[in-house]
């Protein structure tokens, strides 16, 4: 099998890169200010509630680092401990694919990628950097969602799916955001996989007061995407290091990074304990680009924990994972043992392009699947997206 197989690509983790107004522009005037931009010694910063943000070292995009950059890096290690920049190599002026829908649509022709989903990759830091805050939460949620809208709709020639960003911290406006957003043709949205902000402290979204949110994703059809993100878990790194600084994806230590999956099992866990997925079986949830090496485990620990507490589920935890939870895994991870795990049609392909962590050609990725058998390969790589959106199976470019 190579990559000239006649597979259709359907990648579960592509990427926009902002525009400098994309959080602003919209924005409403007793919110002005609280996001801004400014110039530091010749250097671009975001700057949030006063504060600079190194969250996003260039908050601009105007230069980035090229796409695949790491994949040597993911592939085979760093045997010989280069640091980031030299692993990174030299930055690349930003390309208008990455900014612009039809010319991202001609990319994807010359990469063999009939369709995507379109995540955003400055919005990530805009919740936990708001927790105390969950009006200017939704108010900038609902601005990022009309220049994403306003820019790249949210179903652009039925190839891309932007994913605008909900947030229920505030139930009733979060239903109203996913109106807001059905009725722009959104068909997948993105949920950031932590606890939900509000002014009694946060919370599960997972407990009963949110699925009237929930209940409207299944009436409308969503696919929600839980993308990895600034879910706040810093704190806990900080107590362990004695620091006080923001999540730095581009700045990894050890000990954080053996933490990175903690987010994500909690997230997915509280939906299970808590009972959402089992009062809302119809519930699609894919995780994307949280890894898959945390599934195994917790699916160990949920048939543990069932077996001596039964009477705190409503049913089989380890089968309301498999019914309700979808994983889009790095994609240097064993794709087919994951399947093995939680079920073929559960999996699925996502290159993480244009970031550098990514696949420079979406399409290689075939070739790394050539051990499983063709029906897997295609449903890995875009069948079975296909039929979680309910879109029928992209045809070939």
């Amino acid at each position: 099998m190579s990559t000239e197989l006649d597979v259709p690509i359907f990648d579960a983790d592509n990427h926009l890169y902002e525009s400098r107004e994309a959080l602003t522009k919209h924005l409403p005037d007793r919110y002005k200010g609280l996001i801004r931009y400014v110039d530091i010694e010749g250097r671009t910063k975001i700057v949030v509630k006063g504060q600079i943000s190194e969250y996003i070292p260039n908050p601009t995009f105007d230069v980035v680092a090229r796409p695949g950059a790491q994949e040597e890096y993911y592939r085979v290690g760093n045997p010989e401990g280069k640091s980031r920049r030299e692993l990174f190599g030299e930055p690349v002026r930003c390309i208008d694919a990455w900014r612009d829908p039809e010319a991202r649509v001609e990319l994807m022709d010359e990469q063999g990628v009939e369709r995507t989903l379109l995540f955003p990759t400055l919005a990530s830091l805009v919740e936990e950097r708001f927790r105390d805050d969950p009006d200017a939460i939704h108010a900038i949620v609902h601005a990022l969602n009309q220049w994403m809208h306003e820019t790249w709709t949210f179903n652009y020639q039925d190839r891309i799916f932007s994913t605008p960003v909900i947030s229920p911290c505030i139930v009733e406006k979060g239903i109203e955001e996913l109106e807001w957003v059905v009725e722009r043709g959104a068909k997948a949205i993105l949920v950031r996989p932590a606890p939900v902000p509000g002014y009694r402290g946060t919370r599960s979204f997972g407990l009963p007061e949110f699925d009237p949110f929930w209940e409207k994703v299944v009436e409308h059809d969503l696919l929600v995407g839980m993308h990895s993100s600034d879910s706040g878990y810093s704190r806990y790194i900080n107590d362990w290091t004695g620091r006080d600084t923001e999540m730095l994806p581009f700045k990894p230590q050890a000990f954080a990074m053996l933490q990175s999956w903690r987010p994500v099992e909690d997230a997915v866990s509280a939906m299970i304990c808590h009972g959402a997925f089992s009062r809302i079986p119809q519930l699609k949830v894919a995780v994307i680009e949280n890894g898959s090496s945390w599934v195994g485990p917790l699916l160990k620990a949920l048939k543990d924990l069932y077996k001596k507490m039964p009477q705190e589920f409503a049913e089989n935890p380890v089968e309301v994972f498999k019914r309700n939870v979808y994983v889009s895994p790095f994609w240097e991870e064993d794709l087919g043992e994951l399947a093995e795990l939680i079920g073929e049609d559960h999996v699925l392909f996502g290159s993480d392009y244009p970031h550098p962590e990514g696949l420079a050609n979406p399409r290689s990725y075939v070739a790394d699947l050539a051990h499983l058998p063709e029906p897997l390969v295609r449903k890995i790589m875009g069948g079975n997206l296909a039929a979680l959106m309910n879109v029928e199976e992209p045809a070939l470019a």
